[in-house]
């Protein structure tokens, strides 16, 4: 088990940033994308004694579905933390399929209440 604790702070302009906290010394984190090593990660000394992390998601490594990244601590193998990004045409279609049933569903609630409100109108 990790004593290392990495929290997430920012994601911004295709560079995830974070703290970690609990090493000692320099730590040796890994980032991974379906199990391979990816580069991009750097690690930059804080005075109060946490590292700042940052891990630059490679363009290529971008496509439609589901891509989940991982950073671990390269000794222990221990999961640190993981972000995903989701894109494409089946995220879209989701999207649109939602909407629409939220569009039907306000549709619904409106013919409701307005059928509610002209039931419980006082005769003048």
């Amino acid at each position: 088990m990790s004593d290392l604790i990495l929290t997430k702070t920012r994601l911004i302009g295709g560079v995830w940033h974070g703290v970690l906290k609990g090493a000692t010394s320099e730590p040796k984190l890994i980032l991974t994308h379906k199990g391979e090593a990816v580069a991009g990660l750097s690690l930059t000394a804080r005075d109060d004694g946490t590292w700042d992390v940052e891990a630059a998601v490679p363009v290529q490594r971008l496509a439609d579905g589901l891509q989940t990244f991982v950073i671990s601590d390269a000794g222990t193998d221990a999961v640190l933390t993981s972000f995903a990004f989701l894109a494409g045409d089946a995220l879209a279609e989701d999207i649109r399929a939602e909407m629409d049933l939220l569009r039907d569903e306000l549709d619904m609630l409106k013919r409701a209440f307005r059928r509610h409100c002209a039931q419980t109108a006082a005769p003048e």
